[in-house]
């Protein structure tokens, strides 16, 4: 089984209500050979919600205690992002997945690279709270 961004799927599942369709992993969702999540959405982030970004390093320092998520007003999502990153694993372990396909640059699901912390568009290299926790676990992400 493959995991996917919500969002990739068509899922208008963004910060800004919105989605970011992939056309081939829709095609992957809707023959059932891909399962959509949000990170964010099972954290218990709402739709909408302000953009969040992570300061002070990358995911894998957020998930050893070293770096935090905010978002556009301040507010500290970390635990949001952490609870979510920890639902999105245990789901991909019950369903032994191997394999990732997650939106680029986000703060949850960024692979390589993510946005660096000073909500002006700007990208730093590192991976999102999700894709830390899913690597950790030796599950391959691809980026999209």
């Amino acid at each position: 089984m493959i995991l996917v961004s919500a969002c990739l799927a068509g899922h208008e599942c963004r910060y800004d209500s919105s989605s970011c369709l992939d056309k081939e992993v829709f095609e992957l969702v809707k023959t059932f050979r891909a399962l959509s999540v949000c990170p964010e959405e099972y954290g218990g982030l709402p739709i909408p919600r302000f953009p969040s970004e992570i300061v002070g390093g990358n995911g894998f320092d957020v998930l050893d205690g070293n770096a935090w998520v905010v978002d556009a007003r301040g507010n500290d999502v970390t635990s949001n992002y952490v609870e979510g990153a920890v639902k999105v694993l245990k789901l991909a372990i019950s369903m032994e997945v191997r394999k990732v396909i997650f939106k680029k640059y986000s703060p949850a699901c960024g692979c390589g690279f993510i946005y660096d912390g000073t909500f002006r568009n700007r990208l730093k290299l590192g991976d999102g709270v999700c894709a830390a926790l899913l690597k950790r676990n030796n599950i391959m992400i691809e980026s999209k």
